[in-house]
């Protein structure tokens, strides 16, 4: 069955330890941190000290997503936090096997993300050293955009190079009821939600729907 990965971008921040609580309740399977930096893409949200409180509230699997423009200078920063999973963005990493290699080391997972117009081929030379690759559907920094239907033909690739390579392949943006459905049909393993998780405050019947 799929994975669903509640984003603490939609989170209420005055009561996060008990979002985090509600969360892992209401079935959730991961934790997913959106770490933006304002250059990468024009947010800022989090640090290691937001990952190390989230840590300190579930045993749930933390997977925390870099969008910054320098993460090989924060890898050590967040395995010392918690994160579980961690992943950086193809665009933005020049020596993309070495990264890999030094979040691996570190202790964590190791995860690639793509954005909407970057090609899945990107990464045909380190498929064999990756845990989970992330497809944007949406571009990044903002949470409730609309579903990029593009993406599904980009999943299905990945899904046919996958060829007995373990990753996983997760996808976050416009996830909702219906493209839940069309990105597993595709080929996804895990989807990341904000607001389909949190509208409503019944946390448990939304994750049942993704579901």
């Amino acid at each position: 069955m799929v994975l669903i990965a509640p984003s603490i971008l939609s989170a209420d921040f005055a009561r996060l330890r008990e979002e985090i609580v509600a969360l892992e309740q209401a079935g959730a399977d991961m934790i997913h941190i959106d770490v933006m930096d304002g250059h990468f893409v024009p947010n800022l949200t989090f640090g290691p000290q937001i990952v190390k409180t989230v840590r300190e509230s579930t045993q749930l699997p933390l997977d925390v997503h870099l969008m910054v423009d320098n993460p090989d200078k924060m890898l050590e920063w967040f395995a010392q936090a918690g994160a579980d999973i961690l992943t950086i963005h193809a665009e933005v990493c020049p020596h993309l096997d070495k990264t890999i290699q030094n979040i691996h080391n570190l202790g964590m997972k190791a995860g690639v993300s793509l954005n909407p117009a970057t090609s899945e081929k990107t990464l045909e030379y380190v498929l064999d050293k990756l845990d989970q690759i992330l497809v944007m559907s949406v571009n990044p920094g903002f949470g409730g955009q609309s579903f990029i239907q593009e993406q599904l033909a980009k999943i299905s690739a990945l899904k046919e190079m996958r060829k007995g390579r373990h990753y996983q392949i997760e996808v976050d943006g416009g996830i909702n009821a219906l493209t839940a459905a069309e990105c597993v049909s595709a080929g996804a393993d895990i989807l990341v939600a904000g607001t389909a998780v949190f509208a409503g405050g019944d946390y448990k019947s939304n994750i049942k729907a993704l579901k």
